[in-house]
């Protein structure tokens, strides 16, 4: 199962050095398949981007993703894109420019949505109580969506404990994304 990793400005800072010694170290340790940078606040996101991508690189086989904006995913050489669930109509031209494209759903239509966009792979959330995130689905529900969707599907929202983990493994899940779960 792959596991995928989510930065947060609470866990990794908005100042460059701070960031990259952080996030270095969380990959070091770690090893996940596939880290997106998301800081949906950052007025320098572009900078730490910068960082984000140049840091990735160091680590073989991380697939190295940008959050919401994929012109920037594609001028600064990331891998692909994860858009939100409001991004649909962007799934195409990420894909033309040669972008892994991942997109957030919470539903079903937007997981048929994502499929039909093009989309990669989709994150369904939350699994597990999350912060601010609504009503968990349950472990329960993502063994459905996993045996009904024909992309790759990635469990996230609450994901901290090894358990989360185990209890996604079971479900068939691609693998597990998640902020928490990747943080000391």
């Amino acid at each position: 199962m792959k596991k995928y990793l989510i930065t947060s400005p609470e866990h990794y800072t908005q100042e460059a050095k701070s960031f990259e010694a952080i996030l270095r170290k969380t990959l070091s340790e770690h090893t996940p398949e596939y880290a997106v940078y998301r800081d949906k606040q950052n007025p320098e996101y572009k900078e730490l981007a910068k960082v984000f991508v140049r840091v990735c690189r160091e680590f073989s086989g991380i697939c190295c993703l940008l959050h919401s904006d994929a012109a920037l995913a594609c001028r600064l050489g990331a891998d692909g894109v994860h858009l939100t669930s409001t991004q649909f109509e962007k799934v195409a031209h990420a894909k033309q420019s040669g972008l892994f494209v991942i997109v957030s759903t919470h539903t079903e239509e937007e997981i048929a949505h994502a499929i039909d966009a093009g989309a990669d792979a989709i994150t369904f959330s939350p699994i597990f109580p999350s912060p601010d995130k609504g009503e968990p689905k349950g472990a329960e529900a993502l063994c459905g969506v996993v045996a009904n969707t024909p992309i790759k599907v990635f469990a996230l929202g609450g994901i901290v404990e090894p358990w989360h983990v185990e209890a996604i493994e079971q479900s068939g899940a691609y693998g597990f994304a998640s902020i928490r779960y990747f943080v000391d």
